[in-house]
Order: C-alpha cells, then sequence, then structure tokens
C-alpha cells in the first residue's frame, strides 16, 4: 500500500515549503489576542508557552488539579464501566499503567529548546534512557514550572461549552467559552468569556474505542478497555484475550503474561495461519481477529482456533472526542478523522479563531505539537498569514481523495507514521524556525528499528551511542529562558 501524498506537491505536500505557493507570509504587525487554551497537558503547556510568547493573553482551563494530561497516573478506574461506554460516567482522565515506560529514548522527546535530559544527582528521578510515566510528569513539571505556565492556568476548571459569539456582525469572530470551577460538595456557577480564540488540548486518549464482536452479548466473560488497565493482579490464573498490537497491546500483553494462565493476542494485522506461540514466552500466542464469542465462554478466532477465556482486553485505541466544543457542524468527527482540518491544525471556515494542537499520533509527541503551537500563535497574531478559505478546503480535500486513493481509512487521517518529519519541517519553515534536528529524526528510526527486532529488551539496550552524542551537543546550545 503505498505513502499518501499530503495535500499536493512532491512529497506529501511538504517537499519544498520555502517556495511553496501556499507559504505563509510574515506581517511586520502584530497583534495581541485574548486566547483561551483547553486543557494542561504537555500540548496545552507549550501551546501556552508560544502563545506568551508571541504577546498573547493566555487562559489555560485544566479539569484537574495538576498540570499533564495522561502522563498524570491515576490508580483508580471505571470500575462501574470498564469499556467506558457511558458517556455520564464518572471518567477517569489518564490511561496509564503502573509499570508504562517510554517506547522512545528520552532525548528524542523533548521540546525542541528545552532537553529531556537526566538530573544528575537526584536519586528521585529515573534517568533510563526509556524511562517510567513519572519521570515524564516530571519533566513537564519542570518544564511548567522554568517556564512560569502555572500561573496562566485554571486548575480545576472544567470547561462546558466552547462556541462561536452569537449575533457577531464583525469579521473576525469571537468565542464564548463556558466554565466553571470545581468545589468540594459539586461544581460551582457557570461563567460565561469571550476570546479572540479557543486552542483545543484536551488530549485523545480519555474515550475508548472498542472492539465489536459478534456474540459478545451472550459471552459470559469479563470485558475492559486498556484505559482501565493499571497492574497485572486482577488477571492472576486468568486465560486472557487481547485484542490489539500496537504499543498499548503489546506491552500489556507481556506485563499480564507475567501472571496469568494464558494471553492469546488478536489482530487485524494476523489474518492468516495457525495460532503462533511468542517467542520466549510458553504462555502467550498470536491470532488473527475474533470471529466470534459464546455462551459457553468459548472465543473463536478467524485463523480457525478457538479458546476458552475469562476476559477480554480491548487494546483498541480511542476515539477524537470534544463534548465541549459546538461548531454547527461545521467541525465533526468522522470514524475518527476531525474535520476538516487545514493541516491537522485550522478548520478553514473557522480560522484562525479555532484550533486544534496534538491531533497526530504514531509520532513524537511534544516537539511537533511544539511547532503546531508556533504556527497557531504567529497566525493569530497576525506574523503568519493562511491561505484563503478556499485554497485551505481544497487543500484539505485534495488530501482526503489521496487517503482514499491510497485505501487508507477515515481513522488513519491523523496517522502521520509516515511523514511526521516532512510535516514537522513544513510546519518549520511556516514560523521560520530551523526544521527538525537530524539527529532526532535518526534516533527515532533506530529506536523503531530496535523495537521491531528485540521487541523484549530494546528499552535496556540501547547501542547507537553517536546519536545520543549528536543530542548533547545540540543540547547545549539550549539554555532555557523564562519567557
Amino acid at each position: 500500500m503505498s505513502s499518501p501524498a499530503y495535500g499536493g506537491g512532491d512529497i506529501r505536500g511538504f517537499s519544498n515549503p520555502l517556495i511553496s505557493t501556499m507559504n505563509s507570509r510574515i506581517s511586520s504587525s502584530l497583534t495581541s489576542r485574548n486566547v483561551a487554551v483547553i486543557g494542561a497537558g504537555a500540548a496545552g503547556l507549550v501551546a501556552a508557552r508560544e502563545l506568551r510568547r508571541e504577546g498573547h493573553k493566555t487562559v489555560v482551563f485544566e479539569r484537574s488539579n495538576q498540570i499533564g494530561g495522561t502522563w498524570v497516573y491515576d490508580p483508580n478506574i471505571e470500575i462501574d464501566d470498564p469499556l467506558g461506554l457511558n458517556s455520564s460516567r464518572n471518567i477517569i482522565h489518564t490511561s496509564l499503567y503502573k509499570s508504562l515506560r517510554t517506547n522512545l529514548p528520552r532525548e528524542s522527546m523533548g521540546f525542541r529548546d528545552y532537553p529531556f535530559v537526566t538530573k544528575d544527582g537526584n536519586d528521585q528521578r529515573d534517568n533510563r534512557r526509556y524511562p517510567g510515566h513519572k519521570e515524564v510528569l516530571n519533566y513537564l513539571e519542570d518544564f511548567a514550572n522554568d517556564f512560569k505556565l502555572t500561573e496562566l492556568i485554571r486548575f480545576e476548571t472544567e470547561v462546558f461549552h466552547v462556541g462561536l459569539l452569537k449575533d457577531d456582525d464583525k469579521d473576525e469572530k469571537k468565542w464564548v467559552v463556558r466554565s466553571a470551577q470545581k468545589i468540594r460538595g459539586g461544581g460551582g456557577e457557570a461563567v460565561d468569556e469571550v476570546f479572540d480564540g479557543v486552542v483545543v488540548c484536551n488530549g485523545h486518549y480519555t474515550e475508548p474505542n472498542i472492539a465489536e464482536i459478534p456474540g459478545i452479548d451472550e459471552w459470559p466473560g469479563k470485558q475492559m478497555h486498556s484505559h482501565n488497565y493499571r497492574v497485572t493482579e486482577p488477571f492472576r490464573d486468568q486465560v486472557v484475550v487481547v485484542i490489539g498490537t500496537s504499543a498499548s497491546g503489546q506491552d500489556i500483553s507481556r506485563d499480564i503474561a507475567e501472571v496469568a494462565k494464558e494471553v492469546h493476542i488478536a489482530g487485524r494485522s494476523l489474518t492468516e495461519g495457525v495460532p503462533t506461540k511468542l517467542p520466549g514466552h510458553e504462555n502467550m500466542w498470536l491470532h488473527s481477529m475474533i470471529e466470534s464469542a459464546h455462551e459457553d465462554g468459548s472465543v473463536v478466532f478467524q485463523d480457525g482456533s478457538s479458546v476458552t477465556a475469562g476476559v477480554i482486553l480491548h487494546c483498541t485505541g480511542y476515539k477524537y472526542h470534544f463534548p465541549f466544543l459546538e461548531t454547527n457542524n461545521i467541525v465533526i468527527v468522522d470514524e475518527n478523522r476531525v474535520g476538516p482540518l487545514y493541516k491537522h491544525v485550522f478548520p478553514p471556515l473557522l480560522a484562525p479563531g479555532l484550533s486544534f494542537i496534538g491531533l497526530p499520533w504514531k509520532v513524537i509527541p511534544f516537539p511537533l505539537s511544539e511547532l503546531q503551537s508556533k504556527w497557531v500563535a504567529g497566525v493569530l497574531s497576525g506574523r503568519i498569514s493562511l491561505p484563503s478559505q478556499e485554497e485551505m478546503m481544497a487543500d484539505v480535500e485534495a488530501f482526503y481523495l489521496e487517503l482514499e486513493a491510497a485505501g487508507l481509512p477515515k481513522r488513519f487521517t491523523h496517522n502521520m507514521s509516515d511523514y511526521q518529519f516532512e510535516y514537522g519541517d513544513w510546519l518549520a519553515a511556516q514560523c521560520g524556525c530551523t526544521p527538525s534536528e537530524n539527529w532526532r529524526k535518526l534516533m527515532y528510526y533506530e529506536a523503531s528499528k530496535k523495537k521491531r527486532s528485540q521487541p523484549e529488551t530494546y528499552r535496556d539496550e540501547w547501542e547507537a551511542e553517536h546519536l545520543i552524542l549528536k543530542a548533547y551537543e545540540y543540547f547545549q546550545q539550549c539554555i532555557p529562558t523564562s519567557v
């Protein structure tokens, strides 16, 4: 299957951004805007920094009592709704499991001018090349503190509504944000505020995507989504079917196998042949996707094999979800495609007042969100100009046609596994920044190769020390500033 081009051009629409007819134009007249940022995870934090750097007045709305978003570990789960199907459930806004470690080297993960390096002399920190989730949260806390971002954040404040200001006849539309601060014993009074722009950074690891299984209503076992997986103990001595072979599916399967009787992994990519025992494991098997489930407890796979299982664990990803956003269906989520969005960020008919940061997946998220944030901040100030609505919409439509021609479903719209660096370099050119560092690109490719060839040990057997040296040479140039 060939990879799609991206909105025209020689290589996914990013081949020569410096001379592109869609390139941004730099203006010397800058405007300060009042901007709301929804969410104080990694994307929201870097968006707030870039907006303030550009001279905008920024307010960050965060429903929890701390920064970090999905990197905040919570041992609690949605015990009454382990599949996460009920929209009115008491949602736990993190999907971290206790054993999670990064699947990229820390040096490659950090923001472009704020390296994710080890903290020598601090035995409370995790200095491994592939650290655990707490170290990532500590890094984000350091980032927020060093750039004094917490003063911009309204903690324990939930946004219930974001929409265009009604009866606004001005050319530049304004946005209403309705929020309420949480108070002990219930919610506070809702408050409406008007902003020039809204940047949506609410993450996409909260609303589970569930596999459809014929006969599942009669199957007597327990189902749950990986959103509610934390520790291995509930799976002790169980026969578990794990659906999904992506990063979380692989990690959780190996985690559970330490205590489970059997673990059977089902995935779309495993559609041919007989079940295969996973090398190095006596109790793990790879299967094709599930064909059906039955009232006798059996789970039948498309390869014809079957097992009697007590648990089905869906490691099947998440849905983009913006319950607070009202755009009169200008922006919709269709089969997990958020659109229409110009370059995954701006809805053409609502730009530049509404933007989205952090939608792409299969990427290095922090530096990519940083570049998206620089672009949004520059566009809002007038330093960078967008193409016309018609040109942006034409670009989006061309991209969709290319995805369709390549046979890629809508749910792959924001999958950038094949072109994240071309996209990032295009963003950098729009902003007048240097392109992605070569060592970072090579480190990402090396990590991906090691993960495929040594899935059990890749986190603890890094060998490309020359790339680490290149990274630290680059880091010497990065002296954090407070603004």
